[in-house]
């Protein structure tokens, strides 16, 4: 699964390790079923019509695939755009701020401080709750604090188990033993905070980041729970403040029900429903969604309505790009003379998505685009189309467009719009290189194209 670390040193003893990722699995395929059975059955058909699909899709030349399709009457950014993508049936936008963290530093800090603060209740949900000695630290920091506010931690089974048997790059301290799971700590007495596990059937993840404090305060995007997120790899976080929030608590609420008996109920409602839209819809945030259950493709859709709609610029920055649907799009918007920039890690958790990455560098550099080489691992996940903007835990990938469940925002806000292009896009390409076609094997990143067109 992209996003997971390669084999490497065990952080747990390797018997421990596949134990517990088999037991994951068993969780998966037998508990599911039981606690979740509509869900189970509604997921397994999903799947079985999703998967072919995106096969069929992946493996069809471009001129096979029919050109064009809805564009907006006016360029991203604008009221007429927003207006437009709610008639397209994106949800209605809310009211809320939002401000960027980027990196570890700033985000952990902004965390710690939300952490120490909150006087009510502390919901959080990832996709790895690692069990390295920064993730550990970190949760018994949440059990200190369980002992004042309401402490609630989801976190999905599947990629939780696969990262905690593989260590960061940086060693641990001599002295530190990491529990085979998190749940270890997490569960422990005195004080076990409250802990559910999203389940994996039919291997679809959960690959939403969510941390909201006392209902008012919440962070979104791409950071998972490890040492990796807070010193290693580039990344970023958006905090949230504002009536979005209340949208951002309630699908937190409603994903923490699913996980017992009956589980998620396809068609139940879209959390939200209830929230007064932005009395400005330029400065409204949109909160996103891809959920196979619930037929719910938003990112795709407003990614590709958007780079379809740009006239000046798509910029991206992505640490897994397969999805072929986002491609072509990418590829049209630089043959019509756009502004097109990718951004794509140096070094890779994957090296089957870096080979693929190679492949989309090639076809975009060829329609007159520019591809960039990250010095390192960015697992930043973003988007700029013109004035308008999408960050969150989508990756560019199959996976996240049409399988796993993620969680984005998208907005035009001009200050928001303003500080991502340039503490991030501007950024990043100073510190990046370019691509050049005749370094990329054509051959080896063509297979692995094919391969990760389905990851």
């Amino acid at each position: 699964m992209a996003g997971l670390r390669e084999a490497g040193e065990a952080a747990s003893h390797p018997i421990t390790g596949y134990g517990q990722v088999a037991t994951t699995l068993g969780r998966a395929y037998v508990s599911s079923a039981f606690r979740s059975p509509v869900n189970y059955a509604v997921t397994g058909v999903a799947m079985a019509l999703r998967r072919p699909a995106e096969v069929l899709s992946g493996n069809l030349p471009d001129s096979s695939v029919i050109p064009g399709g809805p564009v907006s009457p006016a360029p991203p950014g604008t009221s007429r755009f927003e207006d437009w993508l709610t008639e397209q049936g994106m949800p209605e936008p809310v009211a809320g701020e939002l401000g960027l963290l980027i990196d570890g530093r700033e985000f952990f800090h902004s965390l710690d401080r939300e952490l120490a603060g909150a006087r009510r209740s502390i919901d959080i949900q990832t996709f790895i709750f690692d069990n390295d000695d920064f993730a550990v630290d970190f949760a018994r920091r949440l059990k200190k604090r369980s002992e004042a506010v309401k402490v609630r931690v989801m976190y999905d089974d599947l990629g939780t188990s696969l990262s905690s048997a593989v260590a960061p790059d940086t060693p641990a301290p001599d002295d530190f033993e990491p529990p085979v799971t998190i749940a270890k700590i997490l569960k422990s007495r005195p004080d076990p905070i409250e802990m559910r596990r999203t389940l994996n059937p039919w291997l679809v993840a959960d690959h939403t980041k969510l941390y909201v404090f006392d209902d008012k305060i919440a962070f979104l995007g791409g950071m998972n729970i490890g040492r990796e997120y807070r010193s290693e790899w580039h990344d970023m976080m958006v905090r949230v403040t504002g009536p979005a929030t209340q949208v951002l608590t309630e699908d937190f609420d409603a994903r923490w029900r699913s996980c017992r008996f009956p589980g998620k109920l396809p068609g139940a409602g879209r959390v939200g429903d209830d929230v007064d839209p932005a009395t400005n819809a330029r400065r409204g945030l949109r909160i996103l969604r891809t959920d196979v259950v619930d037929g719910r493709f938003e990112v795709l859709t407003a990614a590709v309505s958007a780079i379809r709609s740009a006239k000046k610029r798509v910029w991206m920055e992505t640490p897994y790009f397969s999805s072929d649907s986002v491609q072509r799009e990418l590829v049209a918007a630089a043959r019509r003379g756009v502004d097109v920039r990718l951004v794509l890690p140096g070094t890779s958790d994957s090296r089957l998505m870096r080979l693929a990455n190679g492949a989309t560098a090639v076809d975009l550099i060829r329609a007159g685009g520019r591809a960039y080489i990250y010095p390192g691992m960015t697992h930043l996940k973003a988007l700029v189309c013109d004035d308008w903007a999408m960050v969150g835990s989508a990756n560019y990938d199959t996976l996240s467009m049409a399988i796993n469940r993620e969680l984005n925002i998208a907005t035009a806000e001009p200050g928001f719009v303003g500080e991502l292009s340039r503490r991030v896009f501007r950024r990043d390409f100073r510190e990046s290189r370019t691509i050049k076609e005749e370094e990329v094997d054509a051959v080896m990143s063509r297979i692995a194209e094919a391969v990760a067109d389905q990851l």
